[in-house]
């Protein structure tokens, strides 16, 4: 789709056709568009929890306050983030050193210098890192997905807690937001909201 129309068209839908059927085989192109994301220093922070099973689905909805959305969406997506994803630093560095793109050496500064990024920050700043990589790489599904035929909403109206709690999420996990999937029912759509004009939300400074 033309990048314009493409902005123009996605929405957060707020309903969805009831009985519309996803499969992997629909999301994992998504997922395929989705890895070119950015991420701080390639940490790749993200990871994605998709449900397709209704009695778990269920759950979630009882999680999200009932909100009938996360019912007859095609799949609700559990978007998390690694708090210590600097910790993958050699891991994802791998290939490059068997490669020969990387000496021993090199990738060992590169070990140092990321563990030393992130542990002189904090936790907070951990967390905080996590929430911001994980939130780049959801806006970039959500365009994916728009763009291969499937519509989305971003969702934070959710008990954290219960979430974790019924997905098993390790410590580790931040939890980004929740994201329900599936073929928007247009005949309920809202008109979108105003937005401010760009003289309201950006500054030039020359």
């Amino acid at each position: 789709m033309d990048f314009l129309k493409l902005i123009e068209k996605r929405r957060s839908a707020n309903n969805f056709i009831e009985d519309v059927t996803l499969t992997e085989e629909d999301l994992v192109p998504i997922f395929e568009d989705v890895k070119l994301a950015p991420s701080a220093f390639n940490l790749q922070h993200t990871e994605y929890i998709t449900i397709f099973n209704p009695e778990l689905k269920e759950k979630i909805r009882e999680a999200a306050f009932g909100q009938y959305k996360v019912h007859n969406a095609s799949a609700v997506i559990i978007v998390t983030a690694d708090r210590y994803a600097y910790r993958q630093t050699e891991r994802l560095n791998k290939g490059m050193l068997d490669l020969g793109m990387l000496t021993e050496f090199e990738l060992q500064e590169i070990i140092d210098d990321n563990t030393k990024f992130y542990e002189s920050r904090g936790e907070d700043f951990m967390k905080e890192e996590a929430i911001r990589n994980g939130s780049l790489s959801a806006m970039l599904f959500m365009l994916a997905a728009k763009n291969r035929g499937i519509d989305s909403c971003p969702m934070i109206g959710f008990d954290e807690d219960q979430v974790k709690e019924i997905l098993n999420i390790p410590h580790n996990q931040e939890i980004v937001l929740m994201m329900t999937v599936g073929k928007e029912k247009e005949s309920s759509r809202r008109l979108r909201g105003y937005r401010k004009p760009v003289g309201e939300f950006v500054t030039f400074i020359n």
